[in-house]
């Protein structure tokens, strides 16, 4: 009976010390956790602690909606437009434009050529006339899946798809026929108005003529004043 007794003991502390020691171990998963952090540190360790241990530290990721818009303004004669740009879907569209801006290229030019219910056009030219001289043309990013819809800004050109230099313009109506399709080069879309289409709108009813060769100038100068990067 006593060696049945001390049996017993004897299994019992041995069950305890397993006990512990598997309590008091770090486990297989924070071994992993704390493995995968070393190496994203580029070399660098952390010793494990008792509060880091077992504790995975996601990193947040960047999305593209806490991407910061790039947004230009145009102060004009008729008051203020601001217009979000799509690198992502046009980025040599955008890269040729944010140049012409940061130069100050179009400070002081019109829109000279406006179609009431169709679009509004500047970009290029001085009040008197005068064509402004422009880097080589662009590629044409027509292709990108951006419409030609209301309030959507896009490159002007020439019957050579590949033409466009800084000449833009604002459509102030849906413009289908104007976007890419098989046959149908189109004209690339690379940006949007997200503020001041009531200035947009006051400058598609300006009165028009004949002017300097060019049909559709409006015969009240429409003036852009500067245009600027917003951030």
């Amino acid at each position: 009976m006593e060696n049945t007794n001390l049996a017993i003991l004897v299994l019992g502390a041995v069950v305890l010390i397993l006990l512990a020691v598997v309590l008091l171990s770090p486990s297989p998963i924070s071994q992993t956790i704390v493995l995968e952090e070393e190496d994203t540190d580029a070399g660098e360790t952390t010793e494990p602690t008792e509060e880091t241990q077992g504790t995975e530290e996601i990193p947040e990721a960047e999305t593209e909606d806490e991407k910061e818009p790039e947004i230009v303004v145009i102060e004009t004669s008729k008051g203020t437009i601001e217009v979000e740009l799509d690198r992502e879907s046009a980025p040599v569209t955008v890269e040729n434009f944010a140049t012409y801006v940061n130069e100050g290229f179009y400070d002081g030019t019109v829109f000279h050529r406006v179609i009431n219910g169709f679009m509004v056009q500047g970009g290029g030219f001085t009040p008197e006339g005068t064509q402004k001289e422009t880097h080589p043309p662009i590629i044409l990013e027509s292709s990108n899946g951006l419409k030609n819809k209301r309030g959507t800004v896009a490159m002007a050109r020439t019957m050579d798809p590949d033409s466009a230099t800084s000449q833009f313009f604002i459509s102030v109506a849906d413009n289908s026929f104007l976007d890419y399709s098989p046959g149908n080069p189109g004209y690339a879309v690379f940006g949007k108005v997200v503020s001041g289409m009531d200035t947009v709108d006051k400058i598609k009813e300006v009165e028009t003529t004949s002017k300097y060769g060019m049909g559709d100038w409006p015969t009240e100068d429409v003036l852009i004043l500067k245009v600027y990067m917003k951030n």
